[in-house]
């Protein structure tokens, strides 16, 4: 016979997993919506053999590696022993705040956007509430977001969505880079300019890090980075990478399995099949090659602003032949709105976490600096292809 205290602990438990599950979802909106959409294509059109075409294994795969080692090299605290020491040498507020934000601009080169952010964000509210500089929190947040954003764009796996298309299409690695060193260095120049102007060289002090990192376990996982990275770069077979690290992390660093942002592998995974259902669909596919024969460019970057880069680059990918557009749209629209990129939502979510109450005054700020550069940098873009 259940007794009434069975009964008030299942409740118990069952509150517990529905908030437990409301807090899931919060937290990963977009995988959510990625879930929704896969479902609610997936009864337009049924599941069948040609289903198992829709995922790029590679993709995931390199993905999953590049994480992987990331959250093993932040365990040991490489990465904010490395920008601690490099942010200890500047004296001042101005050249302290450039250097937070170029470590994440060049972190998210190697170690992909939302994952630079994950690492130096919490450096920078250190950094400036430490030495009680916070007024400067918001905008350096800002800049350490589109610096992920931007900054990624060079490297085929520095954005989720550029490691997609680098696969996906088969662009040489030299033409990658060229097609997006025109707005990188723009970018660069965009950033620094705003931490010029909108900070002051006031004299800050940091303190020395005193963060002792493990030199062979360090050693370790550098290598399992590199070959990560060989993976990326065609170099080595995807599935050697698959069998190697998690062997090796198994053994070094069981956490650091446990941290990969497995949400995101699966937004992927879910978009995929959406993607793949709505390229399917005669309507639509004759209605995305419209917009696209038009402006790829256009409307890829116009695409972020609504439902973010990496399922845009996704979805669109099906649609186009036009690779370099693509790719440049999917990434300078990676700035913009709130939801143009995963990364933005990490950020946000960092600086409520801080700094409750102050929300709508960050969204005000963050919107105003993103089209900013949404703008001129698109503008930069339709320039070059009119000369």
């Amino acid at each position: 016979m259940v007794t009434e205290a069975q009964h008030v602990t299942a409740a118990v438990r069952a509150h517990k997993a529905a908030s437990a599950a409301v807090g899931f979802a919060k937290k990963n909106v977009v995988m959510v919506i990625a879930l929704i959409a896969a479902t609610v294509t997936s009864i337009i059109v049924p599941v069948d053999e040609s289903y198992a075409g829709y995922f790029d294994l590679k993709t995931l795969t390199c993905l999953f590696c590049v994480l992987a080692v990331v959250c093993a090299l932040r365990d040991i605290n490489f990465f904010y022993m490395l920008a601690h020491r490099v942010v200890a040498l500047f004296k001042n507020a101005r050249m302290s705040v450039l250097a937070l934000v170029y470590i994440t601009f060049i972190g998210s080169m190697l170690i992909a956007n939302d994952m630079a952010l994950l690492t130096f964000l919490p450096l920078g509210y250190l950094v400036l509430s430490t030495t009680g500089k916070q007024k400067y929190m918001a905008f350096t947040f800002i800049m350490q977001n589109i610096a992920a954003n931007l900054g990624g764009m060079l490297t085929p796996f520095g954005n989720p969505q550029n490691l997609y298309l680098y696969t996906k299409f088969g662009i040489p690695t030299g033409e990658f880079m060229s097609i997006m060193a025109p707005p990188f260095v723009l970018s660069v120049a965009m950033i620094t300019a705003c931490c010029f102007i909108f900070v002051k060289p006031e004299p800050l002090s940091v303190e020395d890090g005193h963060d002792n990192v493990d030199p062979r376990r360090a050693a370790l996982y550098l290598v399992l980075f590199a070959l990560a990275i060989a993976i990326v770069f065609r170099g080595i077979p995807y599935w050697i990478g698959l069998i190697v690290i998690p062997i090796v992390l198994f053994f070094a660093d069981r956490h650091a399995l446990t941290e990969v942002d497995y949400p995101l592998l699966l937004t992927f995974v879910f978009f995929f099949i959406f993607s793949g259902n709505m390229a399917r669909i005669g309507v639509v596919r004759d209605f995305f090659s419209m917009l696209l024969d038009k402006s790829t460019l256009l409307f890829s970057t116009l695409s972020c602003q609504f439902i973010s880069n990496v399922p845009s680059a996704i979805l669109l990918s099906q649609f186009t032949s036009d690779y370099a557009d693509l790719l440049v749209g999917v990434n300078v629209g990676g700035v913009g709105s709130l939801i143009a990129s995963l990364a933005s939502l990490i950020t946000f979510r960092e600086y409520v976490k801080h700094n409750p109450g102050k929300a709508l005054k960050y969204v005000a700020e963050f919107s105003l600096f993103n089209f900013a550069f949404l703008a001129v940098l698109v503008g930069f873009e339709f320039l070059i292809k009119a000369l």
